[in-house]
């Protein structure tokens, strides 16, 4: 893990303001989801990215009665 130097606390609500320098170097735009993970002692935050309900990938997503579907596993289904 890389250090920003960026310190911030946490307000009464909870909620911590992530820098415009970070969310710009990151990608994160307004009312982007962002997935929050737990290792160890360390609170992690990732942008969200649809993934395959079957596989698990990323890349190439198409919604079809709620599930996320790739395109592999798309053309897997139509095969069969």
């Amino acid at each position: 893990m890389k250090s920003t130097g960026i310190v911030r606390k946490v307000d009464e609500l909870g909620r911590i303001v992530l820098p415009i320098e970070l969310r710009r170097t990151l990608g994160i735009k307004v009312k982007d989801a962002l997935e929050i993970y737990v290792d160890g002692a360390s609170v992690i935050l990732k942008k969200y990215e649809p993934a395959c309900s079957f596989c698990d990938n990323a890349s190439d997503i198409t919604v079809y009665k709620n599930k996320n579907i790739c395109g592999e596993c798309l053309t897997g289904i139509k095969a069969v």
